[in-house]
This record gives C-alpha cells, sequence and structure tokens, in this order.
C-alpha cells in the first residue's frame, strides 16, 4: 500500500448492530435511526479521526471506542443520557469532549487514559460518576460539576492525579471520600455560585460581609471569586495507606451559613419596608400624618417567617 492510499479516507455510516465496522475506518457518521453505540463497535480502530452522532442516540455502549486512539475531540448530543464502561478508554488523543445536558451517568473507566483530555465539564443532569471514570488522565487540570446532588459512586481515583482545581457550581455536591484520592496537586475547590451570590452583597455596599469572609482563615477572596483549600487525610485501606484529599467543610458550611443569613436579612428588609409602604398608602390623602406616625406603622417580619424564608432560601 502506497502512502497516498494510506492516508484516504475510510468514510463510513453507523446504522446499529447489524453494521459491520470497517478497522480503517476513519470518519463515522450515525444514522438517524440509532439509539445506541453498541459495545465494542469501535474497538481499536486506531484511524477514526471523527464521530458525528445523530440526534435521537441514547447511550455510548460499553468500550464502544476503546482504543481509538486517532480520536481528537466528540461531541455528544442532548439526547445521550448513559456513557457505558470503558466507552473511550485509551483514547490518547482525545482533547476535546463535550458532553450535553440530558446526561445521567458516565461508567468505570469511562474515559480512562485518555491522556490528552485537559479539562471537563458535567452537566447539571449528570448524577453519577463510575469508579476510575476518568482514572490516568495525566492531563487533566480541571473538573467543572454543575449537578447540586451528584454522587461519585465508588469513587476510588474517579479522578486522578494531575488536577488542580474542581468548580463546584452548588454547595450540596455530595461524593464519596475517595473520589479524589491520591490527587496530591488538586490545591482548591472553586465555588462560583457562591461568589455570584457574595458579589451581590458587596457591589450593593455590604462591606460587612467582606469582613466576616476575612475572618475565616486560609480561605481565599480574590477578583470577585472564592475557593476554598482541599484538606488531606490519611486512610488505611486493603491496599495500604491512601491520601483522601477533601473540600473543607466546615470553612464551606461557614461561607453557606454568613451568606443565608445576609440573603434572609436583605428579604425581610425588603418585605418589611413594602408592609409599610403599604400602611402608608393607606393614609396618603391625609396630609396631617405626622412622620413619627408613619415611623409608627413600621411592621417587622416576625421570627416564625424569617424561619420559613431562611428554609427556602
Amino acid at each position: 500500500m502506497s502512502d497516498d492510499d494510506a492516508q484516504e479516507e475510510v468514510m463510513f455510516d453507523y446504522a446499529g448492530r447489524e453494521s459491520s465496522v470497517p478497522s480503517d475506518v476513519t470518519y463515522v457518521r450515525f444514522h438517524p435511526s440509532v439509539v445506541e453505540a453498541d459495545k465494542n463497535a469501535f474497538k481499536d480502530c486506531i484511524k477514526l479521526q471523527e464521530v458525528v452522532f445523530n440526534k435521537g442516540l441514547q447511550k455510548i455502549g460499553e468500550n464502544a471506542f476503546e482504543g481509538c486512539k486517532s480520536l481528537q475531540s466528540i461531541t455528544l448530543p442532548s439526547t445521550v443520557n448513559g456513557i457505558d464502561d470503558g466507552a473511550f478508554y485509551k483514547c490518547t488523543h482525545l482533547r476535546t469532549v463535550v458532553l450535553n445536558k440530558g446526561l445521567k451517568r458516565i461508567g468505570q473507566d469511562a474515559f480512562g487514559f485518555t491522556v490528552r483530555l485537559e479539562s471537563i465539564t458535567l452537566p447539571s443532569t449528570v448524577n453519577e460518576i463510575g469508579y476510575k471514570a476518568f482514572h490516568g488522565c495525566r492531563s487533566l487540570q480541571e473538573v467543572v460539576i454543575n449537578n447540586e446532588e451528584i454522587q461519585i459512586q465508588d469513587g476510588y481515583e474517579a479522578f486522578l492525579r494531575r488536577g488542580r482545581e474542581v468548580e463546584m457550581n452548588s454547595e450540596e455536591i455530595h461524593f464519596e471520600e475517595t473520589a479524589f484520592v491520591g490527587c496530591r496537586l488538586l490545591r482548591r475547590f472553586s465555588f462560583p455560585g457562591l461568589s455570584t451570590r457574595l458579589n451581590h452583597f458587596i457591589q450593593a455596599g455590604q462591606r460587612g460581609i467582606e469582613a466576616k469572609m476575612n475572618d475565616i482563615s486560609a480561605v481565599e477572596w480574590r477578583g470577585g471569586e472564592l475557593t476554598i483549600p482541599v484538606t488531606y487525610r490519611d486512610r488505611e485501606f486493603r491496599m495500604g495507606t491512601l491520601t483522601l484529599v477533601e473540600v473543607d467543610k466546615e470553612k464551606l458550611d461557614k461561607i453557606v451559613r454568613l451568606i443565608r443569613y445576609y440573603e434572609i436579612k436583605e428579604v425581610t428588609t425588603t418585605l418589611e419596608l413594602a408592609f409599610w409602604k403599604a400602611k402608608i398608602d393607606q393614609v396618603d390623602d391625609n396630609d396631617d400624618v405626622e412622620p413619627a406616625d408613619r415611623d409608627a406603622r413600621r411592621i417587622e417580619v416576625p421570627g416564625p417567617v424569617k424561619d420559613a424564608i431562611m428554609q427556602y432560601l
């Protein structure tokens, strides 16, 4: 075979289980009727460079693209709800992964040893990440988690070792204690959602909250961005001593309580002013009302109502 022949594109329309995939395929287009990329469908297609998925696809099957060493990027449609175990395992040139809203589960070793993958953003619909899902992703620097109630199942080394920052868009995220085990380069967790809420009060002139933030040791508040340092804890497992990497939950709880205090204060003040204005409006036609009488018409929001609002927040 000549060099020119070796570089020739081999295009293939994938129609599902009945398809016989050429081993030298370079470009794949999914037929509109396909609902699943079948188990091992493209395994070790080392020349595969590009895949165009169809809208309506629901699942990437087990080891479907394992060993596709030339694949550089993938974009999953929003109809995909699951990525099975090992789906993109050892796709060593995969750099760009776009996971759209609709995805719920990422299986064990799904992106294991995708060694050039630098960042991953998990949609708000993802609620389960499997064992070692991103194990061996040595270039992975940033993980963005959007779901408020994500569960990193059997989390041992779900994310390994090079990541420096985890961005969490909720303070209610739960993950197994071993999710970031051994990630000694991981330095901080950032919380854009909390940062936005803090900025709201600072821009409104509530400097007290910023002073109180400064009293929480080791928490970084710079340029409107909130980050909380990680904590390290050694623990004995059957395989030996492992270093667990965790967010400092005590500091996070303090920040959340502080923000909620200012939020309840703002909400109840707004309600009290609204009630006061309503009372004044009732006597607007009376020119004889004294300022003292207006002040007397102030109404404070009762404590139980404030508590109810706090629960809502």
